[in-house]
């Protein structure tokens, strides 16, 4: 199992979007994933059409520690070969404040049985788990990188996207005191526009020696309209050109850890 915590502290970089293409990629490929919306606005379980604006959601269970096993908190999807998720909704707002002030000793331990988490087929644990992290570093953030394997940062190339890139490697380097295989794979570039500002920031970003992908991803109409249509960019148009960049990304992303890049 590989557990992917996707993070940008600005708002608006399409991290949903790239966690929701991710998903659907792999699971094309015949991974067994299972998503994780830790986002209080619930954008992906809006995406996949699970979203509950009243019930406590599975996420905000999985911080309380409310369930007995993963099938009390996860949504089988249907239509996918073995891609599940735990959604999320208002009610993780009020979880995280709750252990926030609880002060207990497992504050940073409760996205553990993740870890242990199965599929409905027995003795297939899934391939990925992928978390959806809203845009700050409450101790919902803290629980998935204290699981995770592979920190991956979509930005848009502005300063504004770029700036709390610094706070995200310091936040992985304390992480990495309690969770040792934590790492950052590298800032995914999207919403890509092949014009000056855009250039000027990537080189700004190479510049300043961060990680990155080599792939970008190009935000086109059909991306927008995706949305719209509740449906990831790859099962929507999946010849479009961010299609073709996502599953570009998601190969890219594979050969990394199938070289143990550090």
């Amino acid at each position: 199992m590989r557990v992917i915590s996707i993070i940008n502290l600005k708002g608006g970089v399409g991290k949903t979007f790239t966690a929701a293409n991710m998903a659907h990629i792999l699971n094309n490929q015949g991974k067994r994933v299972l998503l994780v919306d830790n986002d209080k606005q619930g954008n992906l379980s809006k995406l996949f059409g699970v979203y509950q604006d009243v019930a406590e959601s599975g996420t905000a269970k999985l911080l309380r520690g409310w369930y007995k096993n993963i099938n009390d908190i996860r949504t089988v999807l249907p239509g996918y070969a073995c891609l599940d998720i735990v959604p999320a909704n208002m009610s993780l707002l009020q979880a995280t404040n709750d252990l926030t002030v609880a002060a207990e000793a497992d504050q940073v331990e409760r996205f553990k049985p993740l870890l242990q988490a199965y599929p409905v087929i027995p003795e297939e644990p899934y391939d990925y788990v992928i978390i959806d992290n809203p845009p700050d570093l409450g101790l919902n953030v803290i629980n998935a990188l204290a699981v995770s394997d592979d920190v991956i940062v979509p930005t848009k190339v502005d300063a504004w996207a770029l700036e709390g890139l610094d706070t995200i490697i310091a936040t992985i380097d304390d992480i990495q005191q309690i969770n040792s295989k934590l790492q950052f794979l590298g800032a995914l570039v999207t919403m890509w526009q092949n014009d000056d500002a855009n250039q000027a920031g990537l080189e700004w970003l190479q510049e300043k020696g961060y990680k990155l992908f080599n792939t970008r991803i190009w935000y086109g109409k059909a991306a927008a309209e995706s949305t719209f249509f509740n449906q990831v960019i790859t099962e929507y148009k999946p010849r479009s050109w961010t299609a073709r960049d996502y599953r570009k990304f998601v190969a890219e992303y594979q050969g990394k850890v199938e070289q143990g890049v550090q």
